[in-house]
């Protein structure tokens, strides 16, 4: 299957103003995911909240079926929350840890979830460990075979870093937690919407994401995946009556499903953009998306190695829609701004983002470009054209 880029393009109004080479920051909406949620808005405001979300509850409860059908998974095994930090907090801190349990994460790790870590050891005594990494830069599976132990409690890790297009091998990682009964949280913030995510083949038993990214949904929002089996051993760290439905004066009982990680109270025309912008990419089909996402990256990763001056920082053999780069006698906020006034949205990431990884390498702040299946290779050539002025 291939992609019609000039309808994908026509429904993509970001287009005919700017060249959007951010979308691991937040991607361009597409006209039926904005139509959705104003359609939306108009009719609470036509008849009332309450009565819209009546109004569309089959259309809102088929969300939680576009995202299991995204992900391979079951509808019951899936939240929907605000964002993606809300989503892998409630399944971490739904984790019990103690004196001496050992959590194993990469050295790429999210500053996000370190900090939620580190948190963690403070309150408990357990311990943080990273696993180290391949020749390649990516995760080495065999050194996590070596440090697997009746005191690994947690195999927590980000699936692609923020800071480049490294793919860490997560379902090789999935294959060790499973075989040892070891709960395995990955982080697919920057995975999900750019190639297929397969719950079941990846072997995780919970899984994050947004809806703001590559999947072209609303910011705030975002989903968590919990395995039924492992789901239905925790208790959220926060509950209300909507997860925890207030069954006697003493006594509420969690619900049977994923929605226990829920409160009540939601964005619901967000929700309903989500669940459209998830059922436009797989309209258009995640391997077409992948396929053609890499494909601009690879290119744009190329024509930027021709610069003098201009370095690319990305790790792995397998690389995703993510190129990091920085220019020589240039930092890269001033690079950010100066693509900006040419009319190229791209960002910067921090080395606090991922202290870990940037520290191992020297990184300073870098400069981020993410192309998505929209952008054109015409695009990825003019920010080219325009970095090799800045490095001139």
């Amino acid at each position: 299957m291939s992609i019609d880029l000039q309808r994908v393009r026509a429904e993509t109004i970001g287009v005919n103003h700017r060249i959007h080479l951010n979308n691991a920051g937040a991607a361009l909406m597409p006209t039926p995911v904005l139509d959705a949620m104003t359609g939306y808005l108009r009719r609470e405001a036509e008849v009332g909240g309450y009565e819209t979300e009546d109004e569309q509850a089959e259309r809102l409860n088929g969300v939680y079926r576009s995202v299991a059908r995204l992900l391979g998974a079951a509808p019951d095994e899936i939240a929907l929350v605000e964002n993606a930090t809300v989503a892998w907090q409630m399944a971490f801190y739904a984790l019990k840890f103690q004196s001496g349990d050992r959590i194993l994460t990469a050295q790429a790790e999210y500053a996000a979830n370190y900090v939620a870590y580190l948190q963690v050891a403070k309150r408990t005594g357990a311990v943080i460990e990273v696993i180290p990494n391949d020749e390649s830069g990516a995760l080495c599976v065999s050194a996590l075979e070596r440090m697997i132990d009746d005191h690994v409690r947690l195999i927590a890790i980000t699936w692609i870093p923020t800071n480049g297009g490294l793919v860490n091998p997560a379902a090789a990682i999935g294959k060790i937690a499973r075989r040892n009964a070891i709960p395995y949280l990955l982080d697919a913030c920057q995975a999900v919407g750019q190639m297929p995510v397969d719950v079941v083949a990846l072997g995780c038993d919970m899984l994050s994401a947004p809806g703001r990214k590559f999947l072209r949904g609303p910011r705030g929002t975002g989903f968590l995946y919990v395995r039924r089996e492992l789901m239905l051993q925790l208790e959220p760290p926060i509950i209300d009556h909507f997860g925890a439905p207030w069954v006697a004066a003493d006594r509420y009982e969690l619900r049977p499903d994923a929605r226990r990680f829920e409160t009540w109270e939601n964005n619901y025309a967000a929700r309903l953009g989500l669940g459209v912008a998830i059922d436009y990419a797989l309209s258009i089909g995640m391997e077409p998306i992948m396929t053609r996402c890499r494909l601009l990256a690879d290119m744009m990763r190329n024509e930027l190695r021709r610069i003098p001056g201009v370095a690319i920082h990305d790790l792995g053999r397998e690389r995703a829609a993510i190129v990091t780069f920085t220019v020589a006698g240039a930092d890269a906020e001033e690079v950010q701004r100066r693509l900006a006034s040419d009319g190229i949205n791209v960002t910067t990431s921090q080395p606090s983002s991922t202290l870990l990884d940037a520290t191992a390498r020297s990184l300073p702040m870098i400069v981020r470009a993410s192309p998505h299946y929209y952008n054109t290779e015409d695009e990825v050539a003019r920010l080219a054209r325009a970095v090799a002025l800045l490095a001139a």
